[in-house]
């Protein structure tokens, strides 16, 4: 079943230990108004291959963003659907997940592993006494006994911090949508957020809209697959588009689109998915290499920040992009992703 109390733990840092024995985890210590809590962030896979898929952003910015900085301390739950703070590496663009790689969980020597690259950025938050970490996970707690890392009481923290979908095996029932985990690391003096997303190599990047689960016939490729038929990832990718055209609403908002790859790609059946879910269809043949631009109505761009998701034929992500306000609210210009 889905994770049972998703949200967002919003607490400064207090302390933090990295594990490398037995079911190893990067553990925060956390506090908010008063209250102790700790992060237990996985380092290692239970499931082969053993390593974790691991990307840092610095300077992250995303529209999400907006509803993440109205988060009081401590934790909050989050409904776990479109139009909330919810994250969904699939369905939210946050990143391009290309750009993930497996990280071991301990290496000789500085800045090598999973560990070093997790305190690079949270001792960055340590010293920082303003600094904020947002903790996306399911809660645990409060227990009637001490946390068995740092000693607090009562035992409160937060955990599967990473990507909660496409699992398989006995992991498989963890599975939904809009519920993935994640570390944010905001730091106000410069209004600067680094982001920090895992995964597990085992789980699957085309889910269930619905269950979260790994879709039969889709292989799962990894950080950086080569393009296939079966594996749609970025065959055709979104290169620009126009948010805020000139003049008055309702204006002719566009998108452009390349085509990656040595063949003809047929569009029909594929469509243009905006932040609420309205779809725009395309039709048509892009020739190899080609580019074109296309109108999205009745899918919205929108001015104040959003989302667009390129689908093909079966619903599959193809490509996906995020802008913020600052971006929207320029009139006539183009946002090139």
């Amino acid at each position: 079943m889905p994770l049972k109390r998703y949200g967002v733990l919003r607490a400064a840092v207090v302390d933090r230990r990295v594990e490398t024995t037995g079911t190893p985890h990067y553990q925060i210590h956390l506090r908010a108004a008063g209250t102790d809590f700790r992060a237990a962030v996985n380092v290692r896979s239970q499931q082969s291959p053993p390593d974790l898929l691991y990307l840092g952003i610095d300077d992250f910015r995303h529209p999400i963003l907006d509803r993440v900085r109205a988060f009081p301390d401590g934790f909050t739950e989050i409904e776990s659907r479109p139009g909330t703070a919810a994250i969904d590496y699939i369905r939210g663009n946050l990143f391009d997940r290309t750009m993930m790689r497996p990280v071991p969980t301990a290496a000789p020597g500085p800045d090598n592993d999973l560990g070093d690259f997790l305190d690079h950025h949270v001792r960055r938050a340590l010293g920082d006494l303003d600094a904020r970490a947002y903790v996306f996970g399911e809660a645990w707690g409060p227990e009637p006994k001490a946390d068995k890392v740092f000693g607090f009481r009562p035992g409160n923290g937060i955990h599967d911090v990473h990507m909660n979908q496409g699992n398989n095996g006995r992991f498989a029932g963890d599975d939904g949508v809009f519920q993935d985990g994640a570390l944010l690391l905001h730091f106000p003096a410069a209004d600067d957020w680094v982001a920090i997303f895992l995964a597990f190599q085992s789980q699957a990047w085309h889910t269930d809209d619905i269950t979260g689960h790994r879709l039969p016939g889709i292989p799962s490729p990894g950080p950086a697959p080569a393009p296939s038929p079966e594996e749609p990832d970025h065959l055709v990718r979104i290169v620009a588009a126009l948010v805020n055209p000139p003049g008055p609403a309702p204006e002719p908002e566009s998108v452009t689109l390349l085509n990656t790859t040595p063949r003809e790609i047929d569009l029909a059946g594929w469509s243009l998915a905006d932040r609420a879910g309205a779809r725009h269809p395309l039709s048509g043949r892009l020739a190899a290499g080609a580019v074109i631009q296309v109108g999205v109505a009745p899918a919205q761009l929108g001015n104040g920040g959003g989302t667009l998701t390129l689908l093909d034929g079966r619903g599959l992500k193809v490509d996906g992009v995020a802008w913020t306000g600052d971006q929207g609210r320029r009139e006539g210009w183009t946002v090139v992703f």
